[in-house]
């Protein structure tokens, strides 16, 4: 082998608001993709099968001490973590900003947005092809860097998802 390797990653943002606009936390996270995921890009890539384009963010919170992926997770089946829906609406759709560019594609653009409907733990989160439920591709998740945080009902949770496929 010549040491030619790639890394497909996942960068997470997420900014916490009050009901006046005022910011209470900002956390970043990079993440885990899971082997489903990654089975998903080489199989929508390199094999011809039909793929997702639509993808949604997904909250987590932990169970006990914390949200913990591993890379056997599926929508269906993760024992490390439990999807977070104390806000308005579905999981929010990831809208990409266009094309991919320079190996990397975000929703820097479009943020997923969650209005916050109690007072609940946010553990991190998670990139999934199903709008609810648990059929459909779990790209990856993750946790957040300083742990779980707190949000109460009227907080406004903006979450930008940043992808990249890197190679060296």
């Amino acid at each position: 082998m010549n040491g030619f390797s790639v890394k497909v990653s996942a960068h997470w943002t997420f900014w916490c608001y009050d009901k006046d606009g005022s910011l209470k936390w900002k956390d970043e996270i990079d993440n885990l993709v899971v082997t489903e995921g990654r089975n998903a890009l080489l199989d929508n890539t390199f094999n011809a099968a039909a793929g997702s384009v639509d993808w949604y963010v997904g909250l987590v919170t932990g169970p006990g001490s914390g949200a913990q992926f591993v890379a056997a997770d599926t929508l269906a089946s993760h024992g490390g973590w439990l999807e977070n829906t104390t806000y308005s609406g579905n999981r929010k759709a990831w809208t990409k900003n266009g094309a991919a560019a320079a190996g990397a594609m975000s929703n820097s653009s479009s943020k997923a947005v969650f209005t916050m409907t109690g007072t609940t733990v946010i553990g991190g989160g998670f990139l999934g092809s199903a709008e609810t439920g648990t059929t459909g591709t779990l790209y990856g998740g993750g946790t957040l860097s300083s742990g779980d945080r707190s949000v109460v009902d009227t907080d406004i949770l903006n979450v930008q998802v940043d992808l990249s496929i890197t190679s060296s």
